[in-house]
C-alpha cells in the first residue's frame, strides 16, 4: 500500500524569498536525487507542494507543505532513517525554519 508523507515548514520571518524558493526547490529535487539503495533508481513515486494561499487563516504560522508519495512503508522508512540526500537536506534547514510538522499515512487506512 501506498504511504503518504505530508511536510509542513514555517520559515523563519526574516529568511529571503530567495532563500525560500530554493530550499523548497531542492526538496522537490528529492523525488530525482533520492536514490534506492538497491537499484540506484529514483524511488519517491511523486512530489509537489508549495506556498500557502489557504483562506481559512488556520494555518498556525505554517507558510509551506509538501507531499511526498511512496510505492511503500519500506521505501519511506529509508527516505527517513537512511537516506543519506534526505538527511543533508534536513540538516540544511537549520536557520531557516522555525516549525516543521510532518505526518505519514498509509492510502486506505482509516
Amino acid at each position: 500500500m501506498g504511504i503518504t508523507h505530508i511536510v509542513q515548514f514555517q520559515f523563519k520571518s526574516d529568511i529571503s524569498a530567495d532563500v525560500i524558493e530554493d530550499t523548497c526547490k531542492r526538496m522537490l529535487a528529492l523525488k530525482d536525487t533520492c536514490l534506492h539503495p538497491v537499484s540506484q533508481q529514483p524511488y519517491i513515486k511523486s512530489s509537489f507542494g508549495g506556498k500557502d494561499n489557504s483562506i481559512e487563516g488556520i494555518q498556525n504560522g505554517i507558510t509551506h507543505a509538501f507531499v511526498v508519495e511512496f510505492e511503500n512503508a519500506e521505501d519511506r522508512d529509508f527516505y527517513v532513517r537512511s537516506d543519506s540526500v534526505h538527511h543533508a537536506f534536513v540538516k540544511s534547514l537549520d536557520g531557516l525554519i522555525d516549525k516543521a510538522q510532518v505526518i505519514d499515512f498509509t492510502h486506505g487506512k482509516y
